[in-house]
């Protein structure tokens, strides 16, 4: 069983996901816009000019792949109630993307010594996903 991270952005899933692939070293997985989707939305469902949004994108971090779309295009992302995890091999690659992860955020707990961590922090991303940077002991 597998449980995995499925945001949606609203309109900025295709700027999200370069973000993330440069803040996490990684690689687009794929990207499927709605215009190639092999059967057409149910009528509604999409608001007109929408044909070139993010219908499903993914990407990967380790062995857990990130999963992400523009929704339904309503230009209001709203992610609470939870923080991606992310364990880094080291506190050079932890600073690394903690900081890519920063650029334009909040940071809410800097990167630091905890009685669990030797290093490990916290923070919100521009788009509002919260994040909690670690590296294993």
């Amino acid at each position: 069983m597998n449980v995995q991270p499925y945001l949606f952005f609203e309109g900025r899933a295709e700027e999200a996901l370069d973000f993330y692939t440069r803040a996490t070293g990684t690689q687009p997985a794929m990207l499927m816009r709605n215009r190639e989707a092999p059967e057409a939305p149910p009528p509604g469902m999409l608001p007109p000019g929408s044909e070139n949004k993010v219908m499903h994108a993914s990407f990967k971090v380790g062995d857990t792949e990130v999963m992400l779309s523009d929704g339904r295009c309503s230009g209001k992302p709203q992610f609470s109630g939870f923080s991606l995890s992310i364990t880094a091999p080291d506190e050079a690659a932890a600073r690394r993307m903690f900081d890519a992860l920063a650029d334009g955020g909040q940071v809410t707990m800097p990167l630091g010594k905890t009685f669990w961590s030797p290093c490990f922090g916290m923070l919100t991303d521009r788009y509002g996903v919260g994040w909690m940077v670690t590296i294993g002991q």
